[in-house]
């Protein structure tokens, strides 16, 4: 059976085929310039915007800068998806600075980047990730991982 690819927050970000088309979305008041993630559909959030201007999707930078981080050394509880029989591994989160929209957005770190791998400061770009399968479904449920910037010759 073909598994569908559905994302775990419809509007969130735009999966157009690998990395290089991956870009969380969000929305830029046209009144004030604010952008918002996750998005704002309804009207603007800042309080000094001079008269709520319509909302538009605004695709965010692809990179930032990590400015906190930390493991998940638990499982987390429900409405989080986890099998209670699997085994457990930690997992990565990062809070990523995004310079240009002036706001920091959370996420897990890809697969296999662990807390020794990050500095606060180090350069990271958003990737696709996978948050759960549901194998008997045939669906795969995707979301955002953080990873660091690989230099020219694959230096972190």
């Amino acid at each position: 059976m073909a598994r569908v690819r559905r994302p775990v927050v419809p509007g969130w970000f735009t999966d157009s085929g690998g990395d290089d088309g991956f870009r969380l979305l969000g929305t830029r008041c046209s009144a004030c310039a604010a952008v918002f993630f996750p998005r704002e559909d309804d009207l603007c959030r800042n309080p000094g915007c001079p008269g709520g201007g319509e909302l538009v999707e605004a695709p965010l930078s692809k990179r930032g800068r990590v400015w906190s981080y930390t493991d998940g050394r638990y499982r987390p509880p429900a409405p989080y998806v986890s099998d209670p029989g699997a085994s457990w591994e930690p997992y990565t989160l990062v809070a990523v600075e995004l310079a240009a929209e002036r706001m920091v957005v959370l996420g897990q770190a890809a697969p296999g980047v662990r807390v020794a791998d990050l500095a606060v400061g180090m350069e990271v770009e958003v990737v696709p990730g996978v948050l759960n399968e549901d194998r008997e479904a045939g669906t795969v449920w995707t979301t955002w991982h953080w990873r660091p910037v690989r230099r020219p010759g694959g230096a972190l």
